[in-house]
């Protein structure tokens, strides 16, 4: 069954092992990572190289809506309507590939009765990160140029109604080793189709916006929340909203972390901002601003004269940029995979004082339902899979509101949602 041919919710015919073998040769495992393993592929016939993601149906339903969310994203089928007479119309649909020079392409699919195979570009340069402590030189100009590519693939996807969710450094690299390659988006497996706005919380908790921390609904300008921290980050050095606590306690940086974010409590600080220019700051607080009415878009931020004028500083900031990423980035704790998450599995609503004031409370027991006050229609996409974060019960006092309003309460947990679409 070649791509094109995957169909969810009906009987269908499945691909047997043989079918992938006789047209690629699959190298080693490359790495394992929480959904699914990679490998290296040769199509035989052309000897090109691809990306394999091999995702096993054993190991669980968030497996397999993970492989399914992936290729229904990446494929998607559009519905357009042709009106034939005044009175009647004819509803077609036609499938759409996802196809932009800054998107990792899925190029074939393959579903047998254990595992579905998704061969996508293979992308061989380096981590964004990795490139910056390799160069001699690194400037805002850099930073704008990597910035505006990733902003040109966020515009194309938010045209298509897709919010990727999960934008963070780890998932933009280098599609070769050239000198001037170009940067490439992957990871589409917590994406989302914009059918009205979204109530799951999902994503990494350093790059959520407020509205997703503070249990609202949600779309595209998420997006643009995430690349406002990347920008910060490849700026400084530093990560916008980190708890300076005990490193060892999770659950109180956690915590903490969310009250920052939800009040969009961060600084451009000295001396790491100091040799940053005003536009770029203008840029990261346009993009990084907590009412999501006023957010920019992406295409709005294109326009911006940071990234499609001149205002991009070419001082040398590497020595601080660097010192600050070996610094903070090795610890890692922030950057851990198993961190990628819906994280508000036990994130429950406010509790209302006498004064009518509220702060978020976490902490609710796993598998407890809070009913919401706003019914929510099902979405027509699958609900993707994510991870979650345990926390403690937030008791001090904490920014109570959102955009003026009090954070919905959180619908239900993993497990119970589970439970209930069987």
């Amino acid at each position: 069954m070649p791509f094109g041919c995957l169909i969810f919710g009906e009987k269908k015919d499945y691909n047997s092992p043989g079918e992938v073998t006789d047209k690629y040769d699959l190298g080693q495992m490359v790495r394992s990572e929480e959904f699914c393993e990679i490998f290296r592929a040769k199509e035989k016939n052309t000897q090109k190289m691809y990306t394999c993601k091999k995702f096993l149906k054993k190991d669980g339903r968030k497996v397999r809506k993970a492989a399914k969310n992936e290729i229904l994203i990446l494929k998607i089928t559009f519905a357009s309507t042709s009106c034939l007479t005044v009175t009647s119309c004819l509803v077609l649909t036609y499938p759409h590939r996802v196809k932009h020079h800054n998107i990792l392409q899925l190029v074939d699919v393959f579903e047998t009765r254990k595992e579905y195979f998704l061969f996508l570009e293979l992308a061989t340069g380096r981590e964004v990160f990795d490139w910056i402590l390799d160069q001699g030189y690194y400037s805002e100009r850099d930073t704008s140029n990597v910035i505006r590519q990733v902003l040109e693939a966020v515009a194309y996807l938010h045209s298509l109604r897709i919010v990727h969710r999960n934008l963070k450094l780890e998932n933009l690299v280098y599609y070769n080793r050239l000198k001037h390659s170009k940067i490439v988006i992957s990871d589409f497996h917590l994406a989302k189709l914009e059918n009205g706005l979204i109530k799951e919380p999902c994503g990494t908790p350093e790059y959520l916006a407020p509205e997703v921390v503070g249990r609202q609904r949600y779309g595209r300008p998420v997006d643009c929340w995430a690349i406002g921290v990347v920008m910060y980050i490849l700026l400084s050095g530093n990560p916008p909203f980190y708890d300076e606590g005990d490193d060892d306690d999770d659950d109180s940086h956690d915590k903490n972390m969310f009250r920052k974010i939800l009040s969009g409590d961060y600084e451009f600080d000295s001396p790491y901002w100091d040799d940053i220019s005003d536009s770029a700051k203008s840029l990261v607080a346009s993009l990084m601003e907590v009412d999501q009415d006023q957010r920019l878009t992406a295409q709005e931020a294109i326009s911006h004269e940071w990234i499609s004028g001149n205002a991009a500083s070419d001082k040398n900031i590497k020595d601080g940029v660097c010192a600050q990423i070996e610094k903070n980035f090795a610890k890692a704790k922030w950057k851990k995979a198993v961190r990628v998450t819906t994280l508000m599995k036990r994130l429950r609503a406010p509790e209302q004082s006498d004064s009518g004031a509220s702060s978020p409370a976490i902490g609710a027991s796993a598998g407890s339902v809070t009913p919401s006050s706003t019914p929510v229609a099902m979405d027509a996409t699958p609900e993707p899979p994510c991870s979650t974060v345990e926390l403690q019960e937030i008791r001090e006092e904490a920014p109570a509101r959102c955009n003026g309003e009090v954070p919905a309460p959180l619908q239900l947990s993993v497990e119970a949602r589970e439970e209930q679409n069987g």
